[in-house]
């Protein structure tokens, strides 16, 4: 029996019909850009897989270290111990992440990083002797699938069945230079009657949206509006971070920085789980006090696990290499490149890129899941390149490893798929 007919007795995928689509590829080797299926056929995998493989996948520089640290310490709870794997990777990452982040705290994935972050915001307040329990979040963000994360997110589709016990929200536009001043009049409207605790955002790209990128001075508009009025900001770099926008984090590009950050998927580079929330050092020290119920009694029982912390430091080194640098720079040239050759295509109402991040809308509506996405989908599979639009629209996030070669057969894919439309 093959993996496909194995895994249909006892699987339950994520994000999946069964009834309609009841079948998954079994893959059996990922080395580098390229996916191999148990048939032997080959595809690139031009969006990292959920942007998490950015260096490759089982890239030898992340693995041999990786191996090393798997002889030496494997997990250990990080309630009452420490190690050197999670010290040296706070003290790198602090090197890189806007320069008021000062403290880490371990999760297991995005969701549980927002999650965390949103209860950080809340007892910062509660343990200053003020109790405000409202989120303001950007319409369409989305943030994960546990109960807080999607209480701030937008998208029904997630969220539907579950929208009775969900927090409540106060959602705002996407600032857009054309609407700033109609949003801060709703914040104000929204902080005269409410007690605020913290405003959730993507910084610059919000990704299950399908790719929609905002620019950092109109953001700035609401960030500094949030500081001016003590409502803690949480930037959810989950799938932005690590050099997606062309920076180490999108916030990096943004006149004012977060309060707190959400990190995950390309924090090990795709070899094992960890997550990662960031807060300031102002934050912290709202948690110190004599009773334990002023400390962030908030745990998992693999937070900063070794091997994710060693995974995470040898990412963290390739990302600062001259070479990854370099390629992150070709690569959003590139986009550049392709964005000007098809945005005149008769299937396309709209182009954008951001780094190595690469959208294009179609002229149609075609909900989430539906036939189209599917179409492309199977055509872009057919072709040899896994590319998953995200409704009409199509996004590249290639691992910054990606060839020249196979990024030029991206880009024909898309076109010879557009043409067949």
């Amino acid at each position: 029996m093959t993996l496909q007919e194995r895994d249909k007795k006892h699987l339950w995928h994520p994000l999946k019909q069964h009834q309609t689509h009841p079948n998954s590829l079994g893959i059996v080797k990922a080395k580098g850009c390229v996916l191999t299926d148990e048939h032997g056929n080959e595809y690139i995998d031009a969006i990292s897989s959920w942007y998490t493989c950015i260096f490759g996948h089982c890239n030898d520089y992340i693995t041999s270290r990786v191996y090393d640290q798997m002889q030496r310490l494997d997990q250990i709870m990080f309630s009452d111990f420490t190690h050197e794997p999670a010290v040296k990777l706070s003290e790198e990452l602090i090197k890189i992440l806007p320069e008021n982040q000062n403290r880490i705290f371990f999760n297991d994935n995005g969701s549980t990083a927002v999650e965390a972050g949103i209860k950080m915001a809340l007892q910062y307040h509660f343990n200053k002797g003020e109790k405000r329990n409202l989120f303001i979040a950007l319409e369409n963000g989305f943030h994960g699938d546990t109960f807080g994360a999607m209480s701030v997110s937008g998208l029904s589709v997630y969220n539907g069945p579950f929208e009775d016990f969900l927090m409540h929200v106060e959602r705002i536009p996407v600032p857009n230079g054309e609407n700033n001043e109609d949003i801060l009049e709703q914040l104000k409207e929204i902080v005269s009657k409410q007690k605020i605790a913290g405003f959730i955002y993507e910084p610059l790209v919000q990704g299950a949206a399908g790719m929609k990128i905002h620019k950092a001075e109109d953001l700035n508009v609401i960030l500094q509006f949030c500081k001016e009025n003590d409502i803690l900001t949480i930037a959810d770099e989950v799938m932005t971070g690590f050099g997606k926008t062309g920076n180490n984090f999108a916030s990096n590009e943004i006149e004012t920085k977060p309060d707190i950050i959400c990190l995950s998927k390309a924090l090990t580079a795709g070899l094992v789980p960890m997550a990662i929330t960031s807060c300031t050092e102002e934050i912290y020290e709202a948690f110190l006090g004599d009773s334990i119920a002023e400390g962030f009694m908030h745990c998992h029982t693999y937070s900063a696990n070794p091997i994710a912390c060693r995974a995470a430091l040898a990412g963290i080194e390739l990302l600062q290499s001259e070479e990854i640098q370099q390629n992150i720079h070709q690569i959003s040239k590139a986009h550049i490149a392709f964005s000007n050759e098809i945005k005149h295509h008769n299937k396309i109402t709209n182009v954008n890129s951001k780094g190595v991040i690469l959208a294009i809308d179609l002229k149609t509506n075609s909900s989430r899941y539906g036939s189209l996405r599917d179409q492309l989908l199977k055509s872009f599979m057919d072709e040899g390149v896994f590319l998953r639009p995200l409704g009409n629209t199509i996004y590249l996030q290639p691992p910054y490893v990606i060839t020249e070669e196979q990024l030029k057969k991206v880009y024909t894919t898309i076109e010879k798929v557009l043409d067949t439309l």
